[in-house]
């Protein structure tokens, strides 16, 4: 299976999950589910900039831009092995075997669950937490996960899936 689109429409693919472009990408806030415990959180879409690695640092970094003003950025260390898989799948670049995350991109799809989004909910401690955000044929899972398995899933998307940052981890993180 191929995450790249060449022009080819979705529709051809009966396995392909349908995408509604004219759904916006996210709103100013959003509400969701955790715990059975339900809160307003405020999100801001982010953007995937890069990978960058640093060979005096152990850990290579991923780089987020907010998408629209104030272009705030979020600096985020990843292991190497996930940095390698994050950028393969921003360049839409499969293995000659599948990986752990075409895999689950597979499983998904067969599946009939959407990734609408990935989720950057929390910074402690140094620490980002994220959510992978699916819709199933059974409804709306919001799944906890490393930061790098949410980016990584979300790029691995035939049109990809947001990149959601709260509002409370950009205050703390500019704190």
């Amino acid at each position: 299976m191929s995450d790249e689109t060449d022009g080819a429409d979705a529709t051809e693919n009966p396995e392909a999950p349908a995408v509604d472009v004219d759904v916006p990408v996210a709103e100013a806030s959003d509400e969701f589910a955790v715990d059975g415990a339900t809160e307003d959180v405020a999100f801001h879409v982010m953007r995937f900039e890069s990978v960058l690695y640093d060979l005096t640092d152990p850990s290579p970094m991923v780089h987020l831009l907010e998408a629209e003003s104030p272009f705030r950025y979020l600096v985020i260390p990843i292991a190497l092995a996930d940095a390698v898989a994050l950028q393969l799948a921003h360049s839409q670049i499969e293995g000659r075997r599948p990986a752990t995350h075409e895999l689950m991109t597979t499983i998904l799809t067969r599946l009939q669950a959407e990734v609408i989004a990935a989720r950057i909910v929390r910074y402690e401690g140094g620490v980002f937490y994220s959510e992978l955000d699916l819709m199933t044929p059974r409804g709306r899972e919001v799944l906890d996960c490393r930061t790098s398995d949410a980016l990584t899933m979300a790029l691995r998307q035939l049109a990809p899936a947001p990149i959601l940052c709260s509002d409370e981890v950009l205050q703390r993180y500019y704190a």
